[in-house]
């Protein structure tokens, strides 16, 4: 495979292209979920392909193929320069591709143990248990487990010299419960909503997030939200729990700093941004607790790897600092717009027969010094917020509203009284600027998210969002209308 996806890049340029690049995928994915009792999803996916990516004329090409001989490969590769010479006609800029050095090496995402590799009657065995586990009450009408896992095998070759070979994986799941007594419903998921909890890693990980242990007291908090008060209405301090923040920072940091976005040359499903070029470098985004930083690194991320989708090495930098907006995500095409000589390694694509853009990193909120007892004890009316349930954010990434599962209020320092339907509504840097706490690096913890939405044709793509619980001060609540 290695000799074909070199001779195809070696086709585009004898055609002419001042650039190529090929990457061929092998992706593997497998999908379990128990569902009342009964098996809901049993689905198993493998597909690999090669797509090749050409710059000529100062326009981009790009096209894929699943049938992997080399006439196949060699043919994309001409095709893909046809359609750059296409694009070059009606192009409005020329392409501007930052340096890269070029590198041959080698990524495997650690892991203990393949998930491919464990029977699936031992998983499926697991997953009934929990599900079973769930039915604590007669009220608990749903009750779901599921597991997720999938690995993806990439080669990527360019005509800058770069040879990188990825063996990346990701695995995890959880459960979700919804309860009624017939004027109300309630759900509770563990340990995240939307799937559960995914990383990089093997299915050693689905020992470490105390699955079975927390399901009786998940599922008795559906019930018992059945009949708590509603979130009260007016300003609050509120404190959000890691989950919830990790979705904050996915929707009211991560898409508004993605150049592509500001620039305008894409708006599908996120739309646009408020963060603006003039921006960069001086703009207070929130208080000085805040440092979003952004680190594909990061042991266990969704997003860490060795390098993107153009041969761009993983980085660490901050998008905020101190409160400043000091950094957004960019690819080798929109460096220059940024000033920076350099990619920050943001270029990636769903599979081989997507072309790659830029895309959230590992995103998180660092840790600051607070204790988690003592933020609450600090606290003397405020609301504790936790799981998210809904979302909504404008066009622009500035005014949004959020819902979680479960919430507490808290009176003079303590945890009081459970409450239902909390939510909170505000202003991206209003929001930010509200920030007067985090806990400490003892409380910080990664949530993945898994199907962030981006593109047309539209690409999914998985990144991680650390943060500890932080406190917001005055923010407005209970918003039922």
């Amino acid at each position: 495979m290695k000799n074909r996806v070199l001779e195809a890049v070696d086709t585009a340029r004898s055609r002419g292209a001042e650039y190529a690049d090929a990457r061929w995928v092998q992706a593997r994915a497998e999908e379990l979920m128990v569902k009342n009792g009964a098996l809901a999803v049993a689905e198993s996916r493998e597909t690999q392909g090669v797509g090749v990516r050409v710059l000529k004329g100062g326009a981009w090409g790009f096209a894929s193929t699943d049938r992997l001989d080399a006439g196949s490969l060699n043919a994309a590769a001409a095709r893909a320069v046809e359609i750059a010479e296409a694009s070059a006609r009606v192009m409005r800029e020329p392409v501007q591709l930052a340096v890269e050095p070029a590198e041959k090496a080698g990524y495997t995402t650690p892991r203990e143990v393949d998930p491919f590799t464990v029977p699936l009657e031992t998983k499926l065995d697991r997953l009934y248990k929990l599900e079973e586990s769930l039915h604590v009450d007669e009220r608990i009408k749903v009750a779901q487990a599921q597991m997720y896992f999938d690995s993806q095998k990439i080669l990527f070759v360019s005509t800058d010299g770069a040879v990188l070979e990825q063996d990346l994986m990701a695995s995890g799941g959880g459960y979700a419960v919804t309860a009624t007594d017939g004027g109300s419903i309630q759900r509770r998921s563990f340990p995240d909503s939307a799937g559960g909890m995914h990383l990089s890693a093997g299915y050693e990980v689905l020992d470490e997030y105390g699955l079975e242990p927390n399901a009786e007291r998940i599922a008795g908090e559906a019930v018992a939200l059945l009949s708590a008060d509603p979130c009260p209405a007016g300003e609050r301090d509120i404190i959000l729990d890691w989950s919830q923040l990790a979705l904050q920072v996915h929707e009211s940091c991560g898409h508004p700093s993605e150049l592509d976005r500001v620039l305008g040359m894409e708006a599908n499903f996120a739309g646009r941004s408020f963060l603006t070029t003039e921006k960069l470098g001086g703009f207070r985004y929130g208080s000085d607790q805040v440092n979003i930083v952004a680190d594909n690194t990061l042991p266990r991320g969704l997003a860490s790897r060795g390098w993107d989708d153009e041969g761009v090495a993983a980085q660490k930098w901050h998008v905020v600092k101190d409160g400043i907006f000091s950094g957004y995500l960019t690819s080798r095409e929109l460096a220059h717009v940024e000033g920076n000589p350099r990619s920050r390694g943001c270029n990636r694509a769903e599979g081989w027969n997507r072309i790659p853009i830029i895309r959230m990193p590992n995103l998180g909120l660092a840790p600051g010094d607070w204790d988690l007892d003592d933020l609450i004890a600090d606290t003397e009316d405020g609301i504790w917020m936790e799981t998210n349930r809904s979302w909504s954010i404008d066009q622009m990434r500035l005014n949004f509203q959020f819902s979680t599962e479960i919430g507490w209020e808290i009176k003079g320092g303590k945890k009081t009284r459970m409450l239902r339907d909390c939510n909170y509504q505000s202003r991206t840097p209003d929001f930010w600027g509200a920030c007067d706490a985090v806990c400490s690096e003892t409380w910080w913890r990664p949530f993945g998210v898994m199907n962030c939405g981006k593109g047309e044709p539209g690409q999914i793509a998985r990144m991680t969002h650390g943060s500890a619980p932080a406190r917001f001060r005055k923010i407005r609540v209970g918003v039922s209308q």
